[in-house]
């Protein structure tokens, strides 16, 4: 049973000082927390300004949560729809030519149940080249999508996923790809 009252995050490393999260707090709230079409060219600099390593030709649409930029790596010709969530508490790496839809969300925390004290498990997440995590999918922490594999909407995806494989279902369940559907 957990005891919710023992439950520190006193081990768990920000990253950053508290006044450069809480620029960032501000920064995320003005450019990236509003359906206001800010020039992804905008957002990509700020992004750059607080740590996030982003190449070229990057879109990044309205209502997009990052939590700790400086823990994210973005590389070229990525979309990031509209409401999609990083949750950044490890490593983010998105590699070139992914499709991250909208609501989708990149989740690197989790919690110990075996343990009273609840204790937070960071795992850092890697969607490979030329992948697409569909609209309103869930990555968990410590999962890695394989280049070319496809994450279909609504997916829940716990473990790691092959190359050029396509993931369905809720429980995620791996299936062969094929080129066209």
């Amino acid at each position: 049973m957990i005891r919710l009252d023992r439950y520190s995050t006193q081990g768990f490393d920000r990253g950053a000082s508290a006044l450069k999260e809480a620029a960032w707090i501000l920064v995320k709230w003005f450019f990236f927390l509003t359906p206001l079409p800010w020039p992804s060219a905008v957002r990509c600099a700020l992004l750059r300004a607080f740590g996030a390593e982003v190449g070229s030709g990057v879109v990044i649409r309205g209502n997009v949560n990052i939590t700790f930029p400086w823990r994210l790596r973005i590389g070229s010709d990525v979309w990031i729809g509209e409401e999609v969530l990083v949750l950044s508490l490890a490593q983010v790496t998105i590699e070139s030519n992914v499709c991250i839809s909208q609501r989708a969300f990149l989740c690197t925390g989790s919690h110990d149940f075996g343990k009273e004290t609840f204790d937070l498990i960071a795992q850092p997440i890697v969607v490979r080249e030329g992948s697409w995590v569909a609209a309103m999918a869930f990555v968990g922490p410590g999962v890695e999508i394989g280049q070319g594999s496809r994450v279909a909407a609504g997916a829940v995806v716990s473990q790691s996923v092959p190359p050029a494989s396509k993931v369905k279902g809720n429980p995620a369940v791996i299936v062969p790809a094929s080129p066209v559907e």
